[in-house]
């Protein structure tokens, strides 16, 4: 196999087709999460975000999972904003002004992504990055047929990887070494979510996140503490000078025995006394972690109504926060679709006999995170311009409603009654029928009143107009077909397979009324 650049130009790391990277690193393997969360306080907290910045990620990872794990909250929102990229509908497309053949590959590409094991995992495993700053996933190549093609995806913890003391936008695999393993090209799809700016140690929005979980965890475990004691009276137990130590932790074990048994036993020469009950109220730690919440929900979400009821909130100041949510979700789908196209999509063409691509002509992955039209309001809009005389592409308003280009030889929907036929047409061809006993008579009427003559004089027209727009639905589909990148000369071929399909029943009208305007004006004229 000749050499085969990525987007990078870095040389493809065959040994990536062949095995795993992480399978030679056993050092890797041999380690488990520390938990770094447990006890944590502030001057803890910003030790491991500054061992972070000088490179070792590894108690920042393990410290952001915990996050996750252990708060619900912060749990719940992250995975709505990670799990609405996966209700975006996706597509594979060409470049601009794509030439048959970039057509035709980005046809073949889109069936080789339908075809992906677990493709929907892969994209939730690298949504990770959006909390980290990075999320990294391992490929299993395998030989299928002439393709080379992923076997499956291994997501790999944070906490295996580190950034160079020289590069600190580069992500390495840790191998004992003091700069770590480059990634082999090939071998990964390393998805890197730029959230806030900074290296990737710090363009996670866990980084933001992490002190609201500190905060809200202080005030969680306070409150644990509080309602330990609230309401239960403060037990002091006396004990006599000369006491030994084992008498006076006898006198502390029946205290604390006491408190929640109601009941124990002292040496003789000991008393309890017992005082007021431990006083205070729950709000200001409840406040403390409600706030912590509601600063959760606006640095995932963008806002808070989307998420919680408030006091003052209502349905549409939920609507309103929705649509800032929605340009979070754009920014996510773009960020990914960008990564996939590098880290994917490429290697797949390189590797199948595409890697003579330009990579400024290649295909590239697309999520559709446009928000859906309204139908109703968006057709009255472009009814309205057209009458109005503003010309309006069919290509754009396709687009717009969502609603596909139809295919050569497509059965088409036409409105009941033959509408397309203008009310001021037919009414004239109804008049002109209603007419014809007495045609005769009127051409050789001399009265002032020619209304009728008039009526007649007018057929001809209107039927010009019938007929254009006849003519308009019989090749609409063979129109489409041409536009849609078919050869002229194909054209014969076109009308012999759409043919039997063609919407002719307004031809056919045409010309029973084409007939009878010959027929008519044979009886006037002659």
């Amino acid at each position: 196999m000749s050499v085969i650049l990525d987007l990078h130009g870095n040389p493809f790391e065959t040994r990536a087709l062949k095995r795993r990277q992480s399978d030679d690193n056993l050092l890797l393997r041999q380690q488990w999460p520390e938990h770094p969360s447990v006890g944590i306080n502030v001057n803890r907290l910003y030790g491991i975000l500054q061992a972070a910045e000088q490179g070792d990620l590894t108690a920042q990872a393990d410290f952001f999972c915990d996050m996750e794990e252990r708060d619900g909250h912060l749990f719940a929102e992250m995975s709505k904003r990670r799990r609405a990229l996966l209700t975006l509908p996706w597509k594979i497309v060409p470049p601009r002004n794509a030439s048959a053949t970039e057509q035709a590959l980005a046809v073949k590409v889109s069936e080789w992504f339908q075809d992906l094991p677990d493709f929907e995992a892969l994209l939730f495993d690298l949504t990770d990055a959006i909390g980290h700053g990075f999320s990294p996933v391992e490929i299993d190549w395998s030989r299928q047929g002439k393709l080379w093609f992923p076997l499956r995806f291994h997501k790999r913890p944070q906490r295996w990887f580190r950034t160079p003391s020289f590069a600190g936008d580069d992500i390495r695999l840790t191998d004992g070494t003091a700069d770590g393993a480059a990634l082999w090209p090939t071998g990964w799809v390393l998805h890197r979510h730029k959230a806030k700016c900074g290296g990737f140690p710090e363009a996670g929005l866990f980084r933001v996140l992490a002190w609201t979980y500190l905060f809200k965890n202080l005030s969680a475990r306070d409150l644990a503490e509080f309602l330990e004691v609230y309401g239960l009276p403060m037990r002091v137990g006396k004990y006599p000078s000369g006491t030994t130590d084992d008498e006076k932790m006898e006198l502390m074990r029946a205290v604390m025995t006491l408190g929640r048994e109601a009941a124990g036993i002292m040496p003789q020469g000991m008393e309890i006394n017992f005082e007021d009950a431990a006083a205070g109220q729950a709000d200001p730690f409840k406040f403390m972690i409600d706030w912590c919440e509601r600063t959760q929900s606006k640095v995932i979400l963008g806002a808070t109504l989307t998420s919680q009821t408030e006091s003052n909130g209502n349905r549409s100041l939920g609507d309103v926060h929705n649509e800032v949510r929605h340009e979070l979700l754009a920014s996510d789908a773009r960020q990914l679709a960008t990564t996939l196209t590098r880290e994917l999509l490429w290697p797949l063409l390189a590797l199948n006999g595409h890697a003579d691509t330009d990579p400024r002509r290649m295909c590239r992955f697309e999520f559709d995170a446009s928000e859906p039209e309204d139908l109703k309001t968006l057709a009255d809009a472009i009814g309205a311009s057209v009458n109005a005389g503003i010309a309006v592409g069919q290509e754009w308003a396709h687009q717009r409603t969502g609603i596909p280009v139809p295919a050569a030889g497509e059965t088409l929907l036409v409105p009941p009654g033959n509408k397309r036929d203008t009310p001021a047409a037919l009414s004239l061809l109804s008049d002109a029928r209603a007419m014809l006993p007495f045609t005769q008579q009127a051409a050789l009427s001399v009265q002032e009143d020619n209304s009728a003559q008039a009526t007649l004089d007018a057929v001809p027209q209107a039927l010009a107009g019938v007929t254009e727009e006849a003519m308009r639905a019989l090749l609409t589909p063979l129109v489409a077909a041409l536009s849609d990148g078919q050869p002229p000369e194909a054209l014969h071929a076109l009308i012999d397979a759409a043919y039997p399909q063609l919407a002719d029943e307004e031809m056919r009208q045409l010309i029973e009324n084409a007939l009878f305007v010959a027929d008519l004006w044979g009886r006037v004229r002659g």
